[in-house]
């Protein structure tokens, strides 16, 4: 039987005039498959190409804007001209599936190291290294420089533009330089750019303001603005999810098109007020204007999964992931073959979905957790989502049950 999903109906935004297909987009994904200054490989091109004929948007990863924006080896620079041709085959090749194309724009801050950086220290708010593990302790930036890197950040806009991008999307999340501006932990600052919520807010603030001038100046067509933002921090002081809803209550007084939620869990609750048993997402609707549109991306496999988050008031949900195990995943639920879906990645089809080398040798080590194979002792090729892997065996735990959603047709 035929499922009705709300999450395959298309979407304009409002004023822009900008219609994607559906309400799926593919998540930002780290390729680390660049060449070392920077530049698009054809690796990158192939992968992209494969998943951009179902979703309605495709987020390529973040572009560093400036030299000390890198935040690790393979990046994609946009952060010069000469980077322009590059980007735009990398805009045409998403294109070509019929996605719209965004790219991310990133300051990696002190979530770089000196190495990556070819010599030069990190940066960040404030002289304060990142506490947990060992990370090198970054220099504050200066006035000057913040005013630069807001310039950086609208100059990458404009050949984002030129380069024929639908859109950019402003990385103010995953500890990023613009949410070391706004986190207490990281930002122990006494001038302007630091102290109060409100002074911390400053700098994001300004470099989407920025951005927005520059699309109004340069962009001859409907362009979007999107914003990333991680809602929670772990750390004491830490960014709290009354401080993001109220950051993310300015950023709608801007003209930015959509707010982007950077969740481990798509559908989840506040880790920093246990008693808060309200989704994550559900705060942000109440807290935001009618209507405005709300992207979450958060380890969403199942059809059921992504309108359960329709449901709660996201307005698209962002895979990646699982995009990269299965680059059909909306083809096939459009088909009514949601039974072919494939929910883990066997060792032997790596090159088959055009996933780079520095991918691969990530998605084995570092987010081995949370990637299932074909080949695990437990893989079930009849609930073939039911575990995560996690760093050894014997630690791994099936998914919570009340998540595997099984949903009727609707009338």
């Amino acid at each position: 039987m035929q499922m009705n999903y709300d999450f395959l109906d298309n979407f304009i935004f409002p004023n822009k005039a900008i219609t994607l297909k559906n309400r799926v987009v593919m998540a930002p994904t780290t390729l680390r498959a660049s060449f070392e200054d920077g530049s698009v490989t054809t690796d990158e091109l192939a992968y992209y190409q494969l998943r951009s004929k179902g979703v309605g948007l495709v987020i390529a990863e973040a572009a560093y804007v400036n030299p000390l924006g890198r935040g690790w080896e393979g990046a994609i620079s946009i952060a010069d001209d000469d980077k322009i041709p590059g980007l735009r085959r990398l805009a045409s090749a998403i294109q070509s599936g019929g996605a719209k194309a965004v790219l991310q724009l990133v300051a990696a801050g002190r979530q770089s190291t000196t190495t990556i950086l070819r010599g030069e220290q990190p940066v960040s708010a404030s002289a304060q290294a990142y506490p947990h593990g060992e990370h090198e302790q970054p220099r504050a930036l200066s006035h000057e420089e913040i005013a630069q890197n807001i310039n950086d950040f609208a100059q990458a806009t404009k050949r984002a533009i030129l380069a024929g991008f639908d859109g950019v999307e402003i990385h103010g999340a995953n500890l990023y330089l613009l949410q070391q501006f706004f986190s207490p932990e990281s930002n122990r600052r006494e001038d302007i750019w630091g102290g109060t919520r409100d002074k911390r807010s400053r700098f994001g603030l300004a470099v989407t303001a920025k951005v927005a001038q520059t699309i109004k100046k340069y962009a001859e067509k409907p362009f979007l603005l999107g914003y990333r933002q991680s809602p929670e921090e772990s750390t004491t002081p830490g960014i709290s999810l009354t401080d993001s809803i109220a950051f993310a209550q300015k950023l709608t007084q801007l003209p930015v098109d959509y707010l982007h939620l950077s969740l481990k869990d798509a559908t989840q609750t506040s880790f920093r007020d246990k008693k808060d048993t309200t989704p994550i997402v559900s705060r942000y609707r109440q807290a935001l204007p009618d209507q405005y549109p709300i992207m979450v991306a958060g380890l969403l496999k199942q059809p059921g999964q992504v309108e359960a988050l329709m449901d709660l008031g996201a307005t698209f949900a962002a895979l990646g992931r699982q995009l990269i195990i299965d680059p059909n995943w909306v083809e096939k639920i459009v088909a009514n073959d949601e039974k072919s879906i494939r929910y883990a990645l066997s060792p032997s089809e790596f090159e088959t979905l055009a996933i780079p080398k520095p991918l691969e040798n990530w998605l084995l080590t570092r987010f081995r957790n949370g990637l299932p194979l074909t080949t695990d002792p437990e893989f079930n090729p009849e609930r073939p989502w039911q575990y995560y892997k996690h760093a050894t065996l014997s630690d791994r735990k099936p998914i919570d049950p009340t998540k595997l959603m099984t949903l009727k047709p609707k009338k």
